[in-house]
């Protein structure tokens, strides 16, 4: 299992109480200090079953001065663009063992993630 976290963020620490609470292993990946790729994001949106703009930050997004219209047309442009400002990425993103991935902002989605691994 593989954790995407912001250590600032009160839903990251969260997300990693619950994993250390279920006694699973897991590595951490600083995503500010080690910013995912194009690439690596266009991976994860996948499994996510969503676009890149539904993983961004609005805020964040905004101040890291993204502004694409979110269509398929765009969609390499804000792979780009939140490679290039990962401040902007939503967190944390929760990867399990058999590519289970979920932004691991609430019970459900850790439960899930959980899940897939036992």
């Amino acid at each position: 299992m593989e954790i995407w976290l912001n250590p600032a963020c009160s839903k990251c620490r969260t997300a990693v109480a619950e994993l250390d609470a279920a006694g699973v292993e897991y590595t951490v990946r600083r995503y500010l200090d080690d910013p995912p790729t194009a690439p690596e994001l266009g991976d994860v949106v996948r499994r996510l079953g969503l676009e890149p703009w539904d993983v961004a930050r609005d805020k964040e997004a905004r101040e890291e001065g993204i502004d694409l219209p979110k269509d398929v047309a765009h969609r390499d442009d804000w792979l780009a663009a939140l490679a290039a400002h990962p401040r902007a990425i939503q967190r944390p993103i929760i990867t399990a063992a058999d590519g289970t991935t979920v932004v691991g902002r609430d019970e459900d989605s850790l439960r899930r993630v959980l899940g897939a691994e036992g």
